[in-house]
């Protein structure tokens, strides 16, 4: 490791003190049964503790938002209490870990949610392609209802319950997922959003729901807990590339800078097939961004260096990578070779896969 490497320097992010400016990025796992976070779960995020800073993967402020097979939520007290597991064990080896509030909106199926809970998005927009269900394998999309102005509500406040429960978990600060096409996006988005009252139609009505949700979920735990993942032209759940996209997200930033919460965190899915983020985009966004921002997309160490350096992020999101290499810093600072992830076992129950890949010392 140089001396001049700022990759694994201390950083910090609001009040919160990291030991490095490498970020485990949110990865979906499926491994709650149940939807409740378990001690397999606490075991996997402790072993990568040594990460600046972890985001885990996504995770549901409602049961509306449960939308995939096994993955947490974060809004009753057994979810509490499956958290603090993993919470105690990222802080017992001195981690830091946020928790990514996902709420799936239109992306899901009936047979992943609770009973009584609706498949919800902000317009009735079909989805193509399929879902997979643990009770009937894989399944068309179901096309969503679009939300009333009282569920829109209900869907604020369950970010806001959410980032509280978080707190009580013992989580450093959540995420609030605007990425992927998930229901924060599905809003942003001209394409999934086609309202015409005060949560669609012109681009600062899309922009509502986000940064209510963002406001309301600083004023309940403190905005310097609080930070934003966006993916312009991610394409992700389909989220395709519009006319006007690099203004609204402008426009977007300008509007979260006002909310001073702790960070955005940018993704570039070109790495996976996505349309490539325009340089002068990510430019833009940092020039209107003052506090943390998080880079993410196919990084490695030295292209990560690249940017910090220059001064273009503050932080660099690391995901696949950190799957087969729970050591990951140590060896990217030593020079060590990266294992493969085992692809055919990202989503499947239990230990192989997830916690059993061994470190290099």
């Amino acid at each position: 490791m140089s001396d001049s490497s700022k990759l694994f320097s201390p950083a910090n992010l609001g009040s919160i003190s990291l030991r490095n400016r490498i970020v485990m990025a949110p990865m979906t796992r499926s491994r709650a049964i149940g939807n409740v976070p378990n001690e397999l779960m606490a075991e996997y995020y402790g072993q990568r503790a040594s990460a600046g800073l972890i985001i885990t993967e996504g995770t549901s402020p409602a049961p509306e938002g449960l939308g995939y097979a096994r993955i947490p939520g974060v809004f009753t007290d057994a979810h509490v209490t499956g958290w603090k597991l993993v919470t105690d064990a990222v802080h017992a080896r001195g981690g830091k870990i946020f928790v990514q509030l996902m709420h799936t909106g239109r992306v899901g199926h009936r047979d992943n949610l609770p009973a009584g809970a609706k498949l919800l998005g902000p317009s009735a927009v079909p989805l193509p392609g399929e879902m997979y269900t643990d009770t009937k394998g894989p399944q068309p999309f179901e096309t969503a209802e679009a939300m009333s102005a009282a569920e829109v509500e209900a869907a604020i406040e369950s970010f806001v319950h959410a980032s509280r429960t978080a707190i009580r978990a013992g989580f450093d600060g959540v995420e609030l997922h605007g990425a992927n096409g998930y229901l924060i996006e599905q809003f942003l988005h001209p394409h999934t959003n086609r309202r015409d009252d005060a949560w669609g139609g012109d681009v600062s009505r899309r922009h509502a729901f986000a940064l209510e949700v963002a406001r309301r979920a600083s004023a309940a735990i403190g905005a310097e807990r609080v930070g934003i993942r966006l993916s312009p032209y991610g394409v992700f759940n389909d989220t395709p590339p519009y006319d006007g996209i690099d203004a609204s997200y402008f426009a977007l930033t300008e509007s979260l800078a006002k909310t001073n919460i702790a960070y955005v965190h940018l993704v570039n899915h070109s790495s996976m097939g996505a349309p490539a983020v325009p340089a002068s985009l990510i430019e833009g966004i940092r020039s209107r961004w003052k506090n943390t921002l998080i880079l993410s997309g196919g990084y490695d160490k030295e292209r990560a260096e690249k940017d910090l350096a220059s001064g273009l992020g503050d932080l660099v999101a690391f995901g696949r990578p950190f799957l087969a290499n729970p050591d990951l810093p140590a060896r990217l600072a030593n020079g060590v070779a990266l294992q493969a992830p085992d692809f055919s076992t990202f989503y499947t129950p239990g230990p192989k896969g997830y916690t059993d890949y061994p470190t290099a010392t």
